[in-house]
C-alpha cells in the first residue's frame, strides 16, 4: 500500500486537520498522552492561539505508515 492509498483509507472519517480530542480517539490514548507526544516532539503539530492541531500527514509519520 502506498502512502497515498493509506491516506485515503486509514482515518478516512476524520478531517485532514484534527484536534487533540480527535487524535486521542484515533490513537486510542488519552488527551494527556497526545499533549505529551506533542511536547516531546514525537508527533508534528502546529498551534492556532492556544489550540494544538495535527495534520494527518504528521500522524502517518508518527505511526510509520508505509
Amino acid at each position: 500500500m502506498t502512502k497515498m492509498e493509506a491516506y485515503k483509507v486509514i482515518f478516512k472519517d476524520y478531517p485532514d486537520i484534527v484536534s487533540v480530542a480527535q487524535l486521542s480517539q484515533m490513537l486510542c490514548v488519552s488527551e494527556k498522552t497526545v499533549y505529551r507526544l506533542a511536547r516531546d516532539q514525537k508527533i508534528g503539530f502546529f498551534k492556532i492561539g492556544r489550540t494544538y492541531k495535527f495534520a494527518k500527514v504528521h500522524i502517518f509519520d508518527y505511526l510509520h505508515v508505509v
